[in-house]
């Protein structure tokens, strides 16, 4: 490859108490496939009322339907001016560059794999499913004044109610965290049945990304110095914190520029 691939992500607001300013769990899965892979890219970042005009411009599909049936235009994109190739959807995107660039890095959704990764990412989610009721209220204070607005409304109709009345602290959201909980410890139960440190043994695979960017999304936007980032780390005895540790070095975050409409 020649030039460098385009990554549009969303960033978080400046100032408002991230770590990074990358957040969202959906967009780290394709930063750390680049990264793993050690694909060169540039980040462009979009505010939310956005993502919809950049795709269109540059050709990616709608990677979701709303329930109306009209497109719903969501990031992870990239677009590949090597190949002239636009795409929307973490999963799309990692099958893509394994199958575009087979020199560049390790395979990360190794063919014999395919099928178990779709059933993971199904499995994963599921376990997972109360994740949103801990995490959408904090994400949206840590957006900037663009997106803010798009995404707490847009929010607050898929979960009928104020952000901060879905979980408030207290009982309920003890409630969905005990929930958290429990779904991590599935995933290690999974781990154990692999009997390594990885889903895909001694290497990481994408089901392994998957896992670390929701991580991140708890990292970035709870905080590292929270009570619940402190617990999230400390289960199964401290598994979670050496898991996420075999990430930190593809963690990297390039300044990138803004988007140009």
């Amino acid at each position: 490859m020649t030039e460098p691939i385009l990554f549009y992500d969303i960033p978080a607001g400046e100032g408002l108490g991230c770590s990074l300013k990358c957040w969202s769990p959906n967009t780290w899965k394709t930063r750390f496939t680049l990264n793993i892979k050690g694909i060169p890219y540039k980040t462009i970042w979009v505010e939310y009322p956005d993502i919809e005009a950049v795709l269109r411009k540059i050709g990616a599909n709608a990677a979701e339907t709303k329930k109306d049936g009209s497109p719903y235009y969501t990031l992870p994109a990239i677009y590949d001016p090597n190949t002239k190739t636009a795409l929307a959807e973490s999963a799309d995107i990692v099958r893509y560059l394994d199958k575009t660039y087979p020199n560049i890095g390790p395979r990360l959704v190794p063919a014999e794999t395919d099928a178990l990764h779709h059933a993971f990412n199904t499995a994963f989610t599921t376990a997972l499913m109360g994740v949103g009721f801990v995490l959408i209220p904090s994400t949206v204070l840590r957006l900037g004044p663009r997106s803010e607005p798009y995404f707490r409304s847009t929010r607050e109709v898929y979960y009928g109610g104020k952000l901060d009345e879905i979980a408030p602290p207290g009982p309920k959201r003890e409630q969905y965290w005990a929930g958290v909980q429990k779904a991590f410890s599935t995933y290690s139960k999974w781990l154990d049945r692999a009997g390594s440190p990885f889903f895909l043994e001694d290497k990481i695979g994408y089901a392994d990304i998957t896992v670390a960017s929701y991580m991140m999304w708890f990292r970035v936007i709870l905080g590292e110095d929270s009570k619940e980032w402190t617990e999230l780390t400390a289960w199964e005895g401290g598994r979670w914190a050496k898991y996420l540790a075999e990430f930190e070095k593809f963690t990297v975050v390039d300044v990138g520029e803004d988007v140009e409409l």
